[in-house]
């Protein structure tokens, strides 16, 4: 665990952290609703806090994940931006789509997204996939219409696969991750992913109680950073926020220590969204003011953490579940006291 020396000043950011542009494409997309915010007092009486509160991504937009927030936005915004209209659906934006290909790396979600996007958009999507994503994410991306490119290794391994073919064939390359030279798309994808934080702001003012501490869960950063951002710019109330990686995948803990970015070593996760060993520029220069607390989880507490969690009627995996395997970790509770409020999010379905 290490902490920053986080206050109010606000770093330049790299993305944009409203919700605003997103939310005004998806006003005409009839798959968008808020998903829901949960009080779990069940999870509260395990973790020893006062209330928890939980962000279901488990049915967003049909696909599942918040990244259904972020991929097809982008893809959207791409579109509109090349066609010089604000209308995505309108003639000319049809005629720029038609002519574009998206093609991304994925753990799986993110590739959905994209692929979700170009299909409802008119454009084509080719994802990149590692050996070691499950084939079901494989079958629902080509259900999608996209093709999907198989390449031997892991991640990291995939977004190279990615950025070479995009680079060989003039494909448009919309990863969500990203690295010197390589900022705009994925700050778009993070841009969509502020949805999801100005949601949980409008859902907790109408009850008027705010938590004290919020737990994200990071990969190459997007999610975290991006809710990281819009919590600071725009909540009445600021909750400390703990960043949680898995174990075996510490990019952002490591670089913040570093005070650079450096490649964490170590085996596969079984967070596999989230076992990721390269953090996002974008993301680390935002958490390293934004974030509080950096933690890491072992595999075996994340699954622990997704049996507490189906025991609660809320079906996810091990990377929806890495900040309740936090929050439940030794000691933590009494770090946070009985009196703690806790926002946690659920990421993904099962």
């Amino acid at each position: 665990m290490i902490t920053t020396a986080h206050t109010a000043a606000r770093p330049d950011y790299l993305f944009t952290p409203s919700p605003e542009r997103p939310l005004r494409l998806l006003a005409a997309c009839p798959a968008y609703m808020p998903t829901p915010l949960r009080e779990v007092p069940a999870v509260a009486d395990a973790a020893g806090v006062a209330a928890v509160w939980v962000k279901d991504e488990t049915g967003r937009m049909g696909l599942g994940s918040f990244k259904a927030l972020g991929g097809a936005f982008a893809v959207a915004q791409t579109i509109i931006d090349r066609a010089g209209t604000s209308d995505v659906t309108s003639p000319p934006a049809r005629e720029a789509a038609g002519t574009m290909t998206f093609i991304t790396a994925s753990a799986g979600n993110h590739g959905l997204s994209v692929a979700a996007g170009a299909r409802v958009f008119g454009a084509r999507a080719v994802i990149v996939l590692s050996a070691d994503v499950a084939e079901s994410f494989a079958e629902r991306i080509r259900a999608l219409g996209a093709e999907v490119m198989r390449v031997p290794g892991n991640y990291e391994d995939s977004v190279a696969a990615a950025t070479a073919t995009a680079e060989a064939r003039g494909y448009l390359l919309l990863a969500d991750g990203s690295w010197p030279g390589y900022i705009d798309p994925p700050a778009m994808v993070m841009e969509g992913y502020t949805v999801l934080a100005g949601e949980c702001r409008e859902q907790l003012a109408e009850g008027g109680v705010w938590p004290t501490h919020v737990f994200l869960q990071a990969g190459v950063g997007g999610l975290a950073a991006a809710v990281a951002a819009h919590i600071r710019t725009t909540w009445p109330v600021q909750p400390q926020i703990v960043v949680v990686e898995p174990e075996a995948a510490p990019c952002l803990q490591q670089s913040v220590a570093a005070g650079r970015l450096v490649r964490a070593e170590g085996p596969v996760s079984n967070m596999g969204r989230l076992d990721c060993k390269d953090a996002s520029l974008i993301a680390f220069e935002a958490l390293r003011c934004d974030a509080d607390v950096f933690v890491t989880v072992s595999d075996a507490a994340a699954l622990d953490a997704a049996g507490i969690y189906r025991d609660a009627g809320l079906a996810t995996t091990p990377s929806g579940a890495a900040p309740l395997a936090a929050l439940l970790a030794p000691g933590r509770a009494a770090d946070l006291g009985e009196t703690a409020r806790v926002l946690l999010v659920v990421s993904e379905g099962q």
